[in-house]
């Protein structure tokens, strides 16, 4: 009788070489399931002491205990963080932003020791390359001392920054190669100077920041581009500007500033996705004011002030970061001394109202952000020197920790940048 090709015995043995094979060697388990996927890589900005060997003359404000950019691989699934590498860059550099294309990145470097005069901070260019890792373009000056946040106007042409020790503002044209050329604009904070006792101050609050001289804190175009918005901490302002995509240039919009309740201090902002809505947050009054934004006329117009914090709450807190969902349905606020994420409802009118807080798993969180797809949120806890992983409920807008801590020292910010939709 002819013997069947393959035997039952023999089939068994094929089947457990196999097994064999593929655990040894993944890539056949990638073959049969299609090519691997290209890494969702996290970049994390921190506070870090200086590096006498990369930059020998500049300290940072504060000084810290993070290496420079911390580069960490995300799994698409669980949110954790596995280490990748670092740039290392003794001048804290503790804001970060990237391009559209996902090629170029730019770092606020935190410092005062920069610049022919000595008192200013500087700005970094670096090219991505096709595996996530910087390579350094040039480092320039930032305008002023204390660059504290960077982003990229709409066309891609220009780095907008914050100078918070400088009390400044600059804009600075990105060339052709990505690298940062000399300022096309910078302006100087005046005016006067809130008081160190908050309006809008919890019960025995003793919060007291930045009422002491001018501190721009945040700096980003509208939607359109067709404006620009920066606050001043200390000033307790809002600042609109018409800009000028073809030369760089900010004037003064019509209305030129809103003021918020003295000593409040605004410090960071964020659009609502239907660009009518903007909300700002308050370091030392604790609050989130939804203001109607105009814009055909960069006009701001404050509507609901609301607290950061839980009813009943006493004590000092400091806020920190402000994030709409991508959906617009949910409003995130992060309390440094209540280490604490608050968490809104966005009502059909853009109004607020309170639905949750989640302790961040570490203390003094000073920002987060959302992955790519919406679903972890990563919180930078800066004193606690981790950055921790939470789920996001999209239908409540509830965060559950996931479990994950990576460790990172002093942590200021986290961004994101999916190779996978890199060309």
């Amino acid at each position: 009788m002819t013997q069947p090709c393959f035997s039952p015995d023999r089939f068994l043995i094929v089947a457990i070489a196999c097994l064999v094979s593929a655990w040894t060697n993944p890539a056949s388990l990638r073959a049969a399931d299609g090519p691997a996927k290209r890494p969702l890589v996290a970049y994390v900005g921190t506070f870090s002491s200086p590096l006498t060997d990369v930059l020998p003359t500049q300290v940072d404000l504060p000084p810290g205990n993070g290496r420079g950019i911390h580069l960490f691989h995300v799994d698409r699934v669980t949110g954790a963080l596995s280490p990748a590498g670092v740039f290392e860059l003794g001048t804290s550099p503790s804001s970060l932003v990237l391009n559209a294309a996902g090629t170029r990145m730019y770092s606020a470097n935190e410092t005062d020791r920069a610049g022919e005069d000595g008192q200013q901070g500087t700005v970094s260019s670096f090219a991505v390359d096709n595996d996530g890792n910087l390579k350094l373009l040039n480092t320039v000056p930032s305008g002023g001392a204390g660059p504290t946040y960077v982003s990229i106007h709409p066309s891609g042409r220009f780095l907008l920054v914050a100078n918070y020790f400088g009390g400044s503002i600059a804009v600075l044209p990105i060339l052709p190669d990505g690298k940062l050329g000399e300022p096309t604009a910078v302006h100087q904070d005046a005016g006067e100077i809130g008081p160190t006792r908050a309006v809008n101050a919890p019960p025995g609050s003793f919060a007291f920041s930045g009422h002491d001289r001018t501190h721009a804190h945040m700096i980003q175009a509208d939607p359109s581009g067709r404006f620009v918005l920066h606050v001043d901490l200390g000033l307790d302002r809002i600042f609109v500007w018409k800009f000028d995509d073809e030369t760089g240039l900010l004037t003064p919009a019509a209305q030129p500033s809103v003021a918020l309740p003295p000593g409040d201090g605004p410090r960071h902002f964020h659009f609502h996705p239907n660009g009518r809505w903007f909300y700002s947050i308050q370091e030392e009054g604790s609050t989130i004011v939804l203001f109607d934004y105009d814009g055909q006329s960069g006009r701001l117009t404050p509507r609901q002030t609301i607290s950061t914090l839980p009813a009943g709450f006493a004590g000092s807190n400091f806020c920190s970061e402000i994030l709409v969902s991508d959906d617009g349905r949910f409003v995130y606020a992060g309390n440094r001394l209540h280490d604490s994420i608050g968490i809104f409802a966005v009502g059909p009118d853009g109004t607020l109202s309170h639905v949750g807080d989640e302790w961040t798993r570490g203390n003094y969180p000073r920002s987060f952000n959302f992955d790519p797809t919406g679903r972890f949120l990563y919180c930078c806890n800066q004193r606690a020197d981790n950055v921790t992983v939470f789920e996001v409920n999209h239908e409540t807008g509830g965060l559950r920790f996931t479990g994950h801590y990576e460790p990172v020292g002093n942590p200021s910010c986290v961004i994101f940048l999916d190779l996978e939709k890199r060309p």
